[in-house]
């Protein structure tokens, strides 16, 4: 056995400034039930103009069931917590449709493209959440649940990959702009 003294890390605090664990805890909660809610959005979006014949139609309401599943377990978290839903709840409806609708208005590589964008965008989110979870060592059942839909998360960009989304004309450019969006939606889902 060594007899190096072994030091157990410190989780951070908070900064000044900066929520406490409660209410970081709170927002996470609040902006994943955001994304989870666009990501359905954005499908409902892609699946209403593709259409039940299109070839890409089941393996995108595949995907939407899996985000249905996410959204349910984040309003259970919601309501068991009270953690009050985003304002911008209402904008997210709108945009998260529309965005849906038109990539799939411009062709099934396009959608793709945009689930591709997206779901990279909410695998980072959800790591940067795991992470400090981890470092907090707290909420093991949270940290599981978000493992669990960062995986999904992964398959649903893995799949868009396969799909062709890259070969999206302006595929770069549409898909950089789409992850600025998800990123500014997360930013403003946290505080809003």
């Amino acid at each position: 056995m060594s007899k190096e003294k072994q030091t157990k890390a410190i989780p951070p605090l908070p900064l000044p400034g900066e929520p406490n664990r409660e209410d970081a805890i709170a927002s996470m909660i609040r902006v994943d039930h955001a994304g989870e809610f666009g990501a359905k959005r954005i499908y409902k979006g892609q699946m209403d103009i593709l259409g039940p014949d299109h070839p890409s139609y089941a393996t995108i309401k595949h995907m939407a069931e899996q985000e249905d599943e996410h959204l349910e377990a984040f309003e259970e978290l919601m309501m068991e917590r009270g953690v009050r839903p985003t304002a911008l709840y209402p904008f997210w409806n709108v945009a998260g449709y529309t965005l849906g609708a038109v990539t799939a208005i411009m062709g099934e590589k396009a959608a793709m493209a945009c689930t591709a964008a997206v779901e990279e965008v909410i695998d980072e989110h959800y790591q940067e959440q795991r992470e400090t979870l981890s470092a907090w060592n707290t909420e093991p059942e949270l940290n599981k649940k978000i493992e669990k839909f960062q995986a999904e998360e992964v398959e649903h960009k893995n799949i868009a990959l396969e799909h062709g989304a890259e070969d999206t004309p302006g595929y770069k450019l549409l898909s950089e702009a789409i992850k600025i969006g998800c990123r500014s939606a997360i930013w403003l889902s946290k505080r809003v």
